[in-house]
Parts: C-alpha cells; sequence; structure tokens
C-alpha cells in the first residue's frame, strides 16, 4: 500500500512520472512493478529453439486467458537460400493449421549497395481468402550471417463472435543483400477459436532462431 501510495504522489496530473520519481533507492524499493504498472505487461509464455527444425509450433496457452498475443522471432535463419519465413493458424489444436485468412502487406527496401530503395504495396506476398501459410519474410538469405527477425500480434484468438486480427513488423537480410522491413495485417476468417501458430520456411528448414510467445496482460 505505502509502495502505491509512494508510487502515486510522483505522478503528475497526466499521469507522467515527475523527475524526482526515479532515482538510486526508488526502484530497488518496488517488488512488483508489473502489477503496479497495470495493462499491457508482456507475459513470457513459451520460448521455442530451432536446430534444423521443419517447423516451430505452439500448440498450448493460446487460450482466453489473453485478449492478445505476441510472438518475436529472433535470427531465424533458413537452410536454404532465399526462403520465405511464414505462419498459419489452427482452430484445431494444430492438427490442421489450414485457416482462411485475407491480408495484405507493404515492404520498404534498401541495398547494400545503396543503388536501390523503394517502397511499395506488395501484391505478390498477400491472400485472399487463402487457407496457405503468410509470408511475414520473404527471401531471406542462406549466408552464415542471414537472417530474419520480427513481431506478430494476434488479437483475441479465443473469440467466437469475431474474425482474428493480426499485424506483423519484420525485417530481414535477402539473398541478394538487400535490407527489407515488411509490414504485414490480416485476419483469420472464422469465428472458431484460434488455438494453435505454426512458423515455418516456405523451403527447407529453420537451421537456427528463436521464437517466444508472451500474453499481454489485461488491464
Amino acid at each position: 500500500m505505502s509502495i502505491a501510495l509512494s508510487l502515486g504522489n510522483n505522478l503528475t496530473t497526466g499521469g507522467i512520472f515527475k523527475p524526482a520519481a526515479v532515482n538510486n533507492t526508488s526502484v530497488n524499493n518496488v517488488t512488483d512493478f508489473a502489477g503496479i504498472a497495470g495493462g499491457g505487461t508482456l507475459i513470457l509464455l513459451s520460448t521455442q529453439t530451432a536446430s534444423a527444425s521443419a517447423s516451430i509450433s505452439f500448440t498450448t496457452g493460446i487460450d482466453s486467458t489473453y485478449d492478445e498475443y505476441v510472438f518475436k522471432w529472433i535470427n531465424c535463419h533458413p537452410s536454404v537460400d532465399g526462403s520465405e519465413f511464414t505462419f498459419n493458424g489452427s482452430t484445431d489444436g494444430g492438427s490442421n493449421y489450414n485457416v482462411t485468412k485475407t491480408t495484405t502487406l507493404f515492404e520498404s527496401y534498401h541495398t547494400e549497395s545503396d543503388s536501390t530503395t523503394g517502397l511499395e504495396y506488395n501484391i505478390y506476398q498477400d491472400l485472399a481468402q487463402s487457407t496457405s501459410y503468410q509470408m511475414l519474410n520473404a527471401n531471406i538469405g542462406g549466408d552464415n550471417d542471414q537472417s530474419g527477425s520480427g513481431t506478430l500480434h494476434l488479437f483475441a484468438p479465443s473469440s467466437t463472435t469475431y474474425v482474428k486480427h493480426f499485424i506483423a513488423t519484420t525485417q530481414h537480410s535477402t539473398s541478394n543483400d538487400y535490407s527489407v522491413n515488411d509490414f504485414v495485417a490480416g485476419y483469420f476468417n472464422t469465428t472458431s477459436a484460434i488455438n494453435a501458430i505454426d512458423f515455418k520456411f516456405g523451403s527447407g528448414n529453420i537451421d537456427d532462431g528463436i521464437i517466444k510467445m508472451y500474453g499481454v496482460a489485461k488491464s
């Protein structure tokens, strides 16, 4: 109680910390900062590390506990040069990854040689009422120093009333030495609960990489 009161005294009426709010001793005195901070805290639920893996699947923990789930993939490296990193959802616990989806995608890019730059909508990587895997990173290079990383947000996957929206922001190095920033969004066109998510490359294995799943704490 005293911690909460002390914290409140160090906030302006607009909810902004006063300069004296954080010092060498104040943070050490807080035992449950996430609880005091309120909703929006990321709760790590699962971490999987790829090692020549055909795919990485999350088949447990996606339920009504959280209204939003966040997936982060870090330095996913393909076994096949120029592969797409993709994902799909399941309504049957991972027995099938074939949920109908409609999506949109645009990207910015820049070459290492500084010869080409661009910002464009990519009609070849979106989907219209398709059960195919959605591309997240396209044409990831297979060089030892190349990989792809990004973040995927999945909203209200357990709803049985609405479709399931998602957005993703990604970055990767391509087989022809481009830096590419992709922005992907869409929805699973189903009112059934999405209860599993699968990540894989369009060709070959995930040679290396880490994928984490978080739940976003309700306010």
